[in-house]
C-alpha cells in the first residue's frame, strides 16, 4: 500500500495478482478519502462498453484525477485502452488483473507508460507476521546454509501446516474452510478469467479444468505437457497452450530443466494450495512440499531450473543459479533424504530441505525457505 502511495511520474501502475490475493481490497483502501478518485470493476461493465470514454467523462465533469481500474482483462483491447488515457488525459491510473499480461510486448508500446507490479499470497513470513503477530527478519540462502537463524525463525516452523493449508491467502486467516473458497476462485478463473483472455472453443474451460485434475491428483515427477495432452487425449501444442493460460492465471507454475540431452519441457506443478482441491492433505503433502518451493522462489524473484538426467539416476530437484549468490542445488523432501542424491553434482552449496527441523549435515528445515529475501 505504501509503495503504491509512494509512486511518482506520469506513468501507470498495474498489479498482477491470484483471485483472492487482495487486490480489489488494495484499490479501495486507495480510494478512501480521495474525492478525485474513481473505483471502476471492468468485470462488471458490459463487454462493448467504451472505457475510455467513460473515464473521459468522470474526468472532465466530475474531476477524477485518479483512476483505480479492477480486473482489466475483462476489457477487450486494454492495452489501447490504457494507451489513449495516457496519451489524452491527465490522469493517474492504477489498475488490476487476476491474469497476468503481456502488455510490454503489445503493438501499442506501453514498456514507458506503465509498470507492472506482483501482489503475490503471503510468504511464510508474511503469514508468520498475521497469524502470530511476531515479526521476524528475513534470511538470506546463505544464512540459512549457514544455520544463522533465531529461535524465533526455529518456532515459526509450528505454523507451517497451517500455511500450507491454505494459510497463505489472506481469506485462510479467518475462514475455517479456505478449500471452499478456493474451489470457488478455481471456477471463476477457468470459466471467466481465461475464456476473457483467450478465443476459446466452448468445450475447452471443461478440457482445461480436467488438465488442472489430473495435476492435482497425479505425483509431481512427470507431469509435462506430453502427460498432460496423453491425458486429456489432445495435441501437445494444446497442452501447452492450456498450461499456459493457467500459469498466467496463477494456478499452475512451470520449471524449466537443466542438464544435457533433455527434452525441453518443463516440470508442471500447481500454486499453494489447489493441490489440496484433489488429494488430502497427507496424500498431497510430497507434491505440497515442492508447490512451496517453487512459489516461495518465484515470489522472492529467483531464478532456478530442475534438474534431470538422461539415464535415469537420482539427482537433485532444483539448481538456483541466478547471481544473487553461489549457485545451489538443492533436494526436497520428508527425513529419509540424504547425501546420495548429489552424487556427480557439482555446485557451490548443496542443500537437503526437509520436512522435520534437523539441521546436522546439509539437511536445513523445509520452512526456513519461506523467509527468504
Amino acid at each position: 500500500m505504501s509503495e503504491l502511495e509512494r509512486e511518482r511520474g506520469r506513468h501507470y501502475t498495474g498489479i498482477l495478482g491470484p483471485r483472492g490475493v487482495g487486490k480489489t481490497v488494495l484499490l479501495k483502501q486507495l480510494a478512501a478519502g480521495r474525492p478525485e478518485a474513481f473505483y471502476l470493476s471492468l468485470d462488471t461493465l458490459a463487454r462493448d462498453t467504451d472505457v475510455f470514454e467513460v473515464v473521459k467523462k468522470l474526468h472532465l465533469d466530475y474531476g477524477g484525477r485518479l483512476f483505480l481500474l479492477d480486473e482489466v482483462h475483462f476489457q477487450p483491447g486494454i492495452d489501447e485502452t490504457l494507451k489513449k488515457l495516457y496519451d489524452f488525459l491527465d490522469i493517474r491510473v492504477c489498475f488490476t488483473s487476476s491474469v497476468a499480461l503481456a502488455l510490454h510486448r503489445s503493438a501499442y508500446d506501453l514498456s514507458r507508460r506503465i509498470v507492472l507490479k506482483f501482489l503475490y499470497p503471503f510468504s511464510f513470513r508474511e503469514y508468520i507476521s498475521f497469524r502470530a503477530g511476531t515479526r521476524i527478519p528475513p534470511l538470506t540462502l546463505d544464512r540459512i546454509f549457514n544455520r544463522e537463524w533465531s529461535p524465533d525463525h526455529m518456532r515459526a516452523g509450528l505454523h507451517f501446516e497451517s500455511y500450507l493449508r491454505g494459510g497463505l491467502m489472506p481469506f485462510g486467516l479467518d475462514e475455517p474452510e479456505p478449500l471452499t473458497i478456493l474451489e470457488r476462485i478455481l471456477a471463476t478463473v477457468i470459466r471467466k478469467d481465461i475464456p476473457a483472455t483467450a478465443r476459446l472453443h466452448t468445450e475447452e474451460p471443461d478440457l482445461i479444468h480436467k488438465l488442472v485434475g489430473f495435476v492435482g491428483r497425479s505425483p509431481v515427477d512427470g507431469i509435462n505437457y506430453s502427460s498432460t495432452a496423453g491425458n486429456l487425449g489432445i495435441t501437445k501444442y494444446k497442452a501447452e497452450q492450456y498450461i499456459d493460460l493457467l500459469e498466467k492465471a496463477f494456478v499452475l507454475h512451470r520449471v524449466f530443466p537443466r542438464g544435457t540431452n533433455v527434452l525441453k519441457e518443463p516440470k508442471v506443478l500447481m500454486a499453494l494450495p489447489y493441490r489440496l482441491l484433489y488429494k488430502p492433505y497427507a496424500s498431497a503433502l510430497g507434491g505440497l512440499r515442492e508447490d512451496f518451493v517453487v512459489q516461495t522462489l518465484r515470489m522472492a524473484g529467483r531464478s532456478f531450473f530442475y534438474l534431470k538426467t538422461t539415464t535415469g539416476t537420482k539427482t537433485p530437484d532444483y539448481l538456483l543459479d541466478d547471481g544473487k549468490e553461489e549457485n545451489t542445488v538443492i533436494e526436497i523432501g520428508g527425513k529419509g533424504k540424504g547425501r546420495e542424491q548429489f552424487k556427480g553434482v557439482t555446485a557451490d552449496r548443496k542443500i537437503i530441505f526437509a520436512h522435520d527441523d534437523r539441521t546436522d549435515g546439509m539437511r536445513r528445515p523445509l520452512f526456513m525457505l519461506g523467509f527468504l529475501a
